[in-house]
């Protein structure tokens, strides 16, 4: 029987969990060092540097890797079906879900500014700008904001959900509803 499917299968789990561990570590503490970050991934030091050489190199990695999650989670939320108010709570609900990966990516506009050209999107997954323009034309959403507006308010909910989470100030559980809530009575159309 051969192990390289294992050890494949290995390499793959501890590497998933090292860049998981740095977005949801640098997501709480911009200064985090890799120790933080192997500790975080229950990984020793010399584990985390045969997979990644030094910070720039896991940054870059991490943050591919959570463009990626993201882009998994709104490709799951199937945003692209059903009426708009149901897919924007699945949205929601997803980009809630990867809250630690969107407070790593956007909660410092300097950690995008040296690794953008590493990252080229997945262009066959919907947008949530799509998704809002559609709701504006079912008469969902408000007509009168834009679409990137809509986009912003989406975005600085979720970011102030997971911080509220946080801080201990809203349970994990209430962040998803509590961000629908919130969001349905600034911008759906009643």
């Amino acid at each position: 029987m051969s192990t390289s499917g294992t050890e494949s299968g290995t390499r793959s789990r501890t590497r998933r969990a090292i860049l998981a561990a740095a977005a949801a570590t640098l997501a709480r503490d911009r200064k985090a060092t890799l120790a933080d970050i192997a500790e975080a991934a229950q990984v020793g030091r010399s584990t985390l540097h045969r997979y990644f050489a030094d910070r720039n190199e896991l940054m870059a990695a991490a943050i591919v890797d959570s463009f990626g999650a993201v882009e998994d989670s709104v490709r799951a939320a199937a945003i692209d079906q059903g009426p708009a108010l149901e897919a924007m709570r699945r949205l929601i609900a997803a980009m809630v879900e990867s809250g630690d990966r969107l407070a790593f990516l956007f909660g410092d506009p300097h950690v995008l500014e040296e690794f953008t050209d590493r990252f080229e999107p997945d262009m066959s997954v919907p947008t949530t700008l799509d998704l809002i323009k559609r709701g504006q034309e079912e008469g969902v959403f408000d007509p009168a904001a834009s679409p990137e507006w809509i986009q912003r308010v989406i975005w600085a909910l979720t970011y102030t959900g997971w911080e509220a989470a946080e801080k201990g100030e809203l349970p994990r559980h209430g962040i998803t509803a509590t961000v629908i809530r919130t969001f349905e009575s600034g911008v759906v159309v009643t």
